[in-house]
């Protein structure tokens, strides 16, 4: 592992001005880039920490606070440990701004997100990676979706609602895509029951994607979240040995 460096960083979109969370390694060389879309509790320290462990492994990697629209990171306050079943308001807040998020905004926030790292000195020339968790997972796949030029591969950890029936579903992004791709799925997941999984494989598969799909046994949603209950630590672990290998074999 390198130091790692981090600052804060504004990116202009269409809508706005989106804040964003950019690590890097210390050395200030160019960088491999890699786009890591958050959970829905937001851009937080658990996050940061994950994109400096990222970091640290050779990338320079951008976390936006894709809910900007709403105000600056954190557009909800939240304990430092989460704890959902403790204070159900938690959901209360947040629902009302995740459903704001639609695809059409992800794809429109996706082209400043992607054009900005392509404009950075720290990042090298060619393509991106992308990195997703829960509701991140979403993201990635319509911004591999729109971007197959520029998405080289996309990984999605402990993603819902990947395969359902609406119009937008994710998992009808499959014919668009050109990136590898990478899911590791949450075996105790009602968010993505055991039909979606197999929706989604079938998909990327008839789409001609190159894809792995797996699912980590005893982990529940939100299995990399280290700052909430539903953390699962061999799990995480597991996450971030399919990540790096992916990352590996696109850069």
């Amino acid at each position: 592992m390198t130091d790692v460096q981090a600052t804060a960083v504004d990116i202009p979109t269409e809508d706005g001005v989106a804040d964003a969370y950019l690590a890097h390694p210390a050395d200030g060389r160019p960088r491999p880039a890699v786009l890591l879309y958050q959970d829905a509790y937001g851009l937080r320290p658990h996050l940061r920490a994950m994109a400096d462990r990222l970091a640290g492994a050779g990338y320079t990697v951008l976390v936006p606070n894709v809910f900007y629209r709403h105000g600056r990171a954190p557009v909800v306050e939240l304990p430092e440990f989460i704890d959902p079943g403790a204070d159900p308001t938690i959901w209360k807040r947040i629902g009302p701004i995740l459903a704001a998020l639609t695809p059409d905004r992800i794809k429109r926030d996706s082209d400043a997100y992607l054009r900005w790292l392509a404009d950075s000195p720290l990042t090298t020339d060619g393509p991106v990676a992308l990195t997703g968790y829960c509701m991140g997972a979403r993201l990635a796949l319509w911004t591999a979706g729109a971007h197959p030029d520029r998405v080289a591969a996309a990984a999605g950890f402990h993603g819902g609602q990947l395969a359902t029936d609406d119009v937008d579903s994710p998992h009808l992004e499959a014919r668009n895509i050109t990136a590898e791709l990478y899911f590791g799925h949450a075996d105790e997941d009602p968010s993505l029951p055991p039909e979606q999984i197999a929706r989604f494989e079938e998909a990327l598969t008839a789409a001609g994607v190159r894809h792995t799909c797996e699912v980590y046994p005893g982990a529940g949603h939100g299995y990399t979240q280290a700052d909430t209950t539903a953390y699962h630590p061999e799990a995480a672990e597991r996450h971030w040995a399919a990540l790096l290998d992916l990352l590996g074999r696109t850069f």
